[in-house]
């Protein structure tokens, strides 16, 4: 991981570094970076070891990109979450679109528009 670091961002880093502690202390605040970075990768290193343990043979089956949240985009998710989990093509045609339910709220001022009463929830406190 490189969090997008590159080499003239790193040289920039390390000469405010030097500005900053001193070439006295400097080497002593490497060395304990070092330390953190490699402990850091340890725990990553021996978490992901559990997991395999812990999940067995099927560790390596997981396609992890899958996973990633980054990949998800909230329209699709939104438009197939409406259309009660049928995937949605490119384009919906009018026949693959189920027609909206009406709204709570919008049945209410119809039927109020209406002069008729309002729904009631017998169920409701």
């Amino acid at each position: 991981m490189s969090f997008g670091l590159t080499f003239d961002k790193l040289l920039i880093i390390g000469i405010i570094a030097v500005f900053l502690l001193g070439p006295e202390r400097l080497p002593h605040y490497a060395s304990q970076l070092a330390r953190l970075v490699k402990s850091l990768r340890g725990m990553a290193n021996g978490a992901k070891e559990r997991m395999r343990e812990e999940m067995g043979p099927d560790f390596d089956d997981i396609d992890w990109k899958k996973l990633d949240p980054r990949q998800y985009d909230p329209r699709r998710i939104i438009r197939e979450a409406l259309l009660d989990d049928e995937p949605a093509g490119p384009v919906a045609s009018a026949a693959t679109v189920k027609p909206v339910r009406e709204s709570a709220y919008a049945q209410r001022e119809r039927l109020i528009g209406e002069g008729r009463p309002a729904p009631y929830d017998t169920e409701a406190t």
